[in-house]
């Protein structure tokens, strides 16, 4: 059952942590201090080490609003974020990860835009930050997006993306797939036309510095596999979807000034 009323209905803040004690301050204080009060924000330790424990249940003791599952052993961010969902009370569920940022007005404008577009699935634009918090490009998203599009390029950032559970109930991620939040989208997008986007930039999304090309060769390994094993397509249609997120991902990597006029970098 969701709860609050029409006019300021809860929200249901998801954030995964794991050995998160050097970020996670900044993200659950950005979720805090939201102008949108009607908010329970849900931290789901996925069996850390470090003081990632200790930091949240100081803010409990502060704050009503904040909740905390500890998993029993290290599961990985879908289970994480699926333990949460099954807590979660609200109309509204949104996901923030323990290293990224929302600026304070983020709920409030989502819901705002929520009701202007008479959505159930909804993200916006967000700035990238290093380590450090310093900003140094921004990812900006189309105004709508269908199934056939999303399966080119995945636009919506999961820490940007809301979704109203009164219309979808309550959306799993799977787990058998590290690109767990784009098979969520999608499978979302096979019940609706489409997901709406703001162009407003209204979080930060924290990208380290140190990526190695490996890691970069099993995401992609990771999208072709969602193409096969998740949602089922055929070789041919797989090929063609997944050229398109090579190709992206080249210009991105080897001509990023290109890439960005060519609006790759979008």
């Amino acid at each position: 059952m969701s709860s609050g009323n029409i006019s300021s209905p809860l929200v249901s803040v998801i954030t995964p942590a794991f050995n998160s004690e050097a970020y996670i301050n900044e993200a659950i204080d950005s979720v805090l201090s939201q102008t949108y009060k009607d908010i329970e924000l849900i931290v789901v330790d996925d069996f850390s080490s470090d003081g990632t424990q200790s930091i949240v249940e100081e803010y409990i003791r502060l704050d009503d609003r904040v909740k905390y599952i500890r998993m029993q052993s290290n599961r990985g961010v879908a289970e994480a974020r699926n333990n949460g969902i099954k807590l979660a009370r609200g109309r509204f569920i949104a996901f923030l990860d323990s290293d990224d940022i929302w600026y304070p007005q983020k709920i409030e404008r989502q819901i705002e835009f929520m009701r202007e577009t008479k959505a159930s699935l909804i993200f916006c634009a967000y700035e990238k930050i290093n380590e450090h918090g310093d900003v140094f490009g921004v990812v900006s998203v189309p105004a709508k997006v269908e199934y056939s599009q999303l399966l080119k390029t995945c636009v919506i950032g999961c820490l940007t993306a809301m979704y109203d559970v009164d219309k979808l109930g309550k959306v799993y991620m799977p787990h058998n797939t590290r690109r767990e939040d784009f098979a969520t989208w999608l499978s979302m997008l096979k019940k609706i036309d489409y997901a709406f986007g703001s162009q407003e930039v209204l979080a930060k999304y924290r990208v380290y510095s140190l990526q190695s090309s490996s890691k970069k060769m099993k995401m992609a390994a990771e999208n072709w596999n969602l193409y096969r094993k998740i949602e089922k397509l055929g070789f041919l249609k797989s090929a063609y979807y997944f050229s398109h997120y090579a190709v992206k991902g080249l210009f991105r990597t080897r001509f990023p000034k290109l890439a960005k006029l060519m609006g790759f970098l979008d």
